[in-house]
């Protein structure tokens, strides 16, 4: 089994479409852990605000297996991949890391996780202690250093 963290945001719908990605995870993967819910504004566009988190698996899946089921996922929740890389969205699902795999041709880890609060954030809430594939920093530690926007980020107190 390998631990995997994946980011989850939304803009359309957005407690009902997370709450749906997390139910559709739990009946998939099990048990999984989950960061605090942050509501943050729309990034590169104009838009309604986003909640985001990050959420850990284990899994036996390939990073392909595992992307395939996030899109099909995503699909079923009415997502509509297109050229646009800043949009609304009804759930966006991304494979941030893959264990201790580093692999800059997948894209593991995610470039994401250096450069958004959104990401990194719930990322070191959840995983803290946790190495950056490939870098021996904690995500505690790159959250401290972090040097992106960090305003405008609103914890959450979600029961789930």
């Amino acid at each position: 089994m390998t631990r995997v963290w994946i980011s989850a945001g939304t803009n359309v719908n957005p407690e009902k479409n997370l709450r749906a990605a997390i139910s559709s995870l739990r009946r998939q993967f099990g048990d999984l852990l989950l960061s605090p819910v942050y509501k943050t504004k729309a990034v590169g566009f104009e838009g309604d605000d986003f909640l985001n988190m990050v959420i850990g698996i284990d899994t036996e899946l390939s990073p392909d297996q595992l992307r395939a089921r996030l899109r099909k996922i995503e699909a079923q929740q009415g997502r509509v991949r297109g050229e646009e890389k800043f949009a609304p969205r009804s759930i966006d699902l991304d494979l941030l890391t893959w264990g201790d795999l580093v692999d800059a041709a997948a894209g593991i880890p995610r470039d994401e996780i250096l450069h958004y609060a959104f990401v990194l954030k719930p990322l070191a809430d959840v995983a803290g202690k946790d190495n950056y594939p490939g870098t021996g920093h904690s995500y505690q530690h790159l959250w401290r250093q972090f040097q992106g926007q960090r305003t405008g980020m609103l914890p959450l107190d979600w029961e789930w």
